[in-house]
């Protein structure tokens, strides 16, 4: 028997200089600067930047950080709102191969403390508005030789003083302009580190590597169907998931970063009137505040808007009101271990000539894989067997695929047990629709067993949005002696509407079966994250209080 024979293609085929180069998003600002040069990029006030000064103050930047000893593998921490200095920080801390530690801005110092010691941050470039919360964390941290730069917005007026040894726009005269982006060795390589929210503990550190962000800032243009040379909005903040890859999708885009400190729905509409905003993000609390604002403010504004929701599945209601308005929504799904957004609710033409209430339950789903994704599907957690294509069988949404995290920084069981058996286990419980699709139900610890029976949080959620006095609501578990659990409702109502607990549950039983339809209807505003997601988990122990929910 003969021995086989080598294929062709082994030989003389190696990869090489010319023919491979890692992965990175840095080559999508290198580009838009070098072919559109003088087109606007960033807008923030008064100041506009063009791609070429973007550029030229990211290397700036990198090689300024290179002076301060900051090395390849190195942590650069960031504390910073929707500026230019942001967004700069998504280029020139990966420039000098070092890794970019965006923080939530509404953290508190303890945390922030956990995070830069855990990061092992080198330097922290943060903005004067959280000079106090800062000033503590690195007491907190024992950090006092951390490198400290501050960012002295003009567009904020506010309280808070310097805490650094210099301020921004005097480290990037440190730096030259003609530093030459340091490109990673492996695309493998970590680009940047963003911290789960920490509900049950310290938070996670989930590291991103460079291909990933390439992939994923394409992603978004590809999967949304954004055009060329898009306005974007940062109404997401950068800080989360670095904006969902988007500080890199508008550099590949070339298009215009509108920046915006704060989010608020008159901003919001100024904004997009101002600048012809074509794009935004955001959670389902952002467009409920838009599509609930007062016509007036949307005056002016007579072109196409379109905008990506996510962060929480979006209630039917919002995406209804947002279509009255005439903005385009997309549903996309994700979590900060998939680079943000991983999956969408890819559109279909003949959706179109559904009743709207058709559309909107269509338009809802999590749906289909991004393109740079592998895989989403559900499957049996304890088979690891996907479960049938009918919409009623729950399982575990799973991805795989290059938008998945590199893993843990420094929690290597954590990281095991999230990539078990070759899938990321996301904790969100869902159904695999006809269709393909997938079609979330609730999280895991957000299933609410009531005498036996599993009630969907989400599906009591979307009724009480259908109430037209209902601004925002959530639903949790609270304790019942009878029943074990039942629905409690938080429920945030519109401002200047008023409705009862009786008629919000009478409201509830027309479109619920009875042991679905809340037991206790708490008013109150929502606690929030910077993003706008409803911190359930501080509503769970309110829930368990007795006081606070009689």
């Amino acid at each position: 028997m003969s021995a086989p024979q080598s294929s062709p293609y082994e030989h003389g085929l190696q990869r090489n200089a010319a023919n491979y180069v890692p992965l990175t998003p840095l080559s999508f600002l290198e580009r838009s600067a070098y072919v559109y040069p003088e087109r606007s990029a960033v807008l923030h006030g008064a100041r506009r930047y063009t791609w070429r000064e973007v550029l030229e103050r990211s290397r700036r930047l990198a090689s300024a950080l290179r002076q301060l000893g900051v090395q390849r593998k190195d942590t650069v921490a960031v504390v910073l709102n929707n500026t230019p200095e942001m967004y700069e920080c998504h280029f020139g801390i990966p420039a000098c191969g070092a890794v970019a530690n965006t923080i939530n801005t509404r953290l508190d110092a303890e945390t922030i403390a956990f995070i830069l010691n855990h990061g092992e941050a080198r330097v922290l470039i943060t903005d004067r508005e959280y000079s106090r919360t800062v000033a503590k964390a690195i007491e907190l941290a024992g950090r006092q030789d951390m490198i400290v730069i501050d960012v002295d917005d003009p567009e904020y007026s506010g309280p808070g003083e310097r805490v650094g040894r210099m301020d921004y726009e005097a480290l990037l005269q440190l730096g030259s302009r003609d530093f030459a982006f340091e490109t990673p060795v492996d695309e493998w390589d970590a680009i940047s580190l963003n911290y789960t929210s920490g509900t049950t503990g310290n938070p996670k550190g989930v590291v991103y590597h460079h291909r990933g962000a390439y992939l994923n800032a394409l992603s978004n243009i590809v999967s949304w169907g954004m055009p060329p040379h898009a306005v974007y909005l940062w109404t997401l903040p950068m800080f989360h998931c670095n904006g969902w890859c988007f500080a890199w999708t508008m550099a590949a885009n070339a298009g215009v970063n509108v920046c915006l400190r704060r989010v608020d729905p008159r901003l919001i509409f100024e904004a997009i009137r101002a600048h012809g905003v074509t794009h935004y993000c955001g959670a389902p609390i952002v467009h409920s505040m838009l599509a609930n604002a007062p016509a007036e403010w949307r005056k002016g504004i007579d072109h196409k808007v379109y905008g990506l929701v996510a962060a929480a599945p979006p209630p039917a209601a919002v995406i209804e009101g947002m279509a009255k308005i005439g903005f385009d929504i997309t549903h996309v799904y994700g979590l900060t271990e998939t680079y943000g957004p991983a999956s969408v609710c890819a559109k279909h033409d003949e959706w179109n000539a559904l009743p709207l209430a058709e559309q909107v339950a269509k338009n809802g789903r999590q749906g289909v894989r991004y393109h740079a994704q592998e895989a989403i599907t559900v499957i049996d957690p304890q088979t690891m067997q996907p479960v049938p294509w009918d919409g009623e069988t729950m399982g575990e949404i799973m991805f795989r695929g290059n938008l998945v995290m590199k893993g843990y920084l420094k929690n290597e069981k954590a990281t095991a047990e999230a990539f078990a058996d070759g899938w990321y286990h996301t904790g969100d419980l869902a159904v695999m629709q006809p269709d393909g699709y997938v079609k979330i139900k609730d999280r895991s610890k957000d299933i609410i067993i009531s005498g036996g029976e599993n009630i969907s949080s989400i599906e009591v959620e979307d009724a009480l949005y259908k109430h037209p006095a209902v601004m925002a609501a959530a639903v949790v578990a609270a304790p019942d002696e009878k029943w074990g659990e039942v629905p409690c409702a938080f429920v945030e109502l519109k401002e200047g509407a008023s409705a009862s607990a009786e008629e919000i549950a009478a409201h509830c039983r027309q479109h619920l079966a009875g042991f679905k339809v809340p037991k206790k209807i708490v008013f109150a505003e929502l606690p929030k994250t910077s993003t706008g997601k409803i911190q359930k988990f501080v509503l769970r122990e309110r829930a368990r209080s007795t006081a606070a929910i009689e």
